[in-house]
């Protein structure tokens, strides 16, 4: 076995700060020495003190905050041994039931608390400083519980995602199962516009309720009696029109703040305009109207439309 006084330096500087934080020294959200003061505090070149703190960030013992340098993220999931001589017989706990349920009920007030942040004024109104001070904590000690922005949309999205009720017992018919999934994802992107900002169809997250509801969804597409991989064009298509359509409410809103016009007065205002450079292009009725939700539903009847054909020539091939 190899003795740890022979270990890197890097190794041996953020095992001493990992027993720190074992042992108390260092709370969940408390900043840990920054790379100068780890380089001077242990006589290292910054190029080793940054391995080390990033080597507790792998660990995932610290987190990286803008603007703040590494806190501490929280204490390991499982029991520790002591490595100090002396205390061969110590060891650091596991949290409790009850710490892991404090700990969770205070994720979902965080999470919950930016969805109501992001419902209000956007996603990009989300912020560490404004969910602590809704909450009346400090800033910092939400970061021992939610490792930054990234891990924070995670959450909301699978929160918001847990708000959609599955039927038991869907319709019968596909096309009827892929309206009713079309519009359970667009009702939830209606009371959620941030949403399509956090949500990708080329890099889904693997969270349980968008798991959930993905697994659902492509059950209906199934029925259809298309191969697999037409049935998931369909799904993945059909998802695509809800949340390309979606990406337009959030603009739609701000628009409406910008200008204190509707989309329809704005088309009124605009329609001489319109006409003129549109002179080409079918006559534009006296009085336009657009409402997203009453082009989602069209849209999706086009591309069901076309899903029909598609399985009608899959029958007769």
């Amino acid at each position: 076995m190899r003795r740890s006084g022979n270990k890197p330096p890097y190794l041996r500087i953020a095992r001493e700060i990992e027993h720190r934080i074992d042992t108390g020294a260092f709370r969940q959200g408390d900043r840990v020495p920054s790379i100068r003061q780890v380089a001077a505090q242990w006589g290292v070149a910054t190029a080793t003190a940054t391995k080390a703190l990033d080597t507790l960030r792998r660990r995932g013992r610290v987190v990286a905050v803008p603007r703040i340098g590494f806190v501490v993220a929280g204490p390991p999931a499982l029991p520790r041994p002591e490595p100090r001589a002396g205390h061969a017989g110590r060891t650091v706990r596991a949290p409790s039931t009850a710490a892991v349920k404090d700990r969770n009920s205070e994720r979902e007030r965080i999470v919950r608390a930016a969805i109501t942040l992001a419902d209000a004024h956007g996603f990009e109104a989300v912020s560490m400083r404004g969910i602590a001070a809704s909450l009346g904590i400090p800033t910092m000690s939400l970061y021992g519980l939610i490792r930054g922005k990234q891990e924070l949309a995670a959450l909301m999205a699978d929160t918001v995602f847990g708000e959609l009720e599955l039927p038991q017992e869907p319709p019968a018919s596909w096309r009827a199962r892929l309206e009713l999934a079309a519009r359970l994802l667009w009702r939830l992107y209606v009371n959620h516009p941030w949403l399509t900002r956090i949500t990708s169809l080329t890099h889904p997250e693997p969270s349980p309720n968008m798991l959930e509801f993905g697994s659902w969804g492509m059950s209906v597409v199934h029925v259809c009696g298309l191969d697999p991989a037409a049935a998931r064009t369909v799904w993945w298509a059909v998802v695509n029109h809800v949340q390309g359509t979606a990406t337009n409410l959030e603009t739609q809103h701000a628009m409406e703040q910008h200008t204190g016009l509707t989309p329809d007065q704005w088309y009124d205002l605009h329609l001489p305009a319109f006409r003129a450079e549109l002179s080409g292009a079918p006559q534009l009725d006296d009085r336009l109207e657009f409402d997203l939700t009453a082009f989602f539903e069209a849209g999706l009847r086009l591309l069901l439309d076309g899903v029909s054909v598609q399985i009608g020539r899959q029958h007769r091939a």
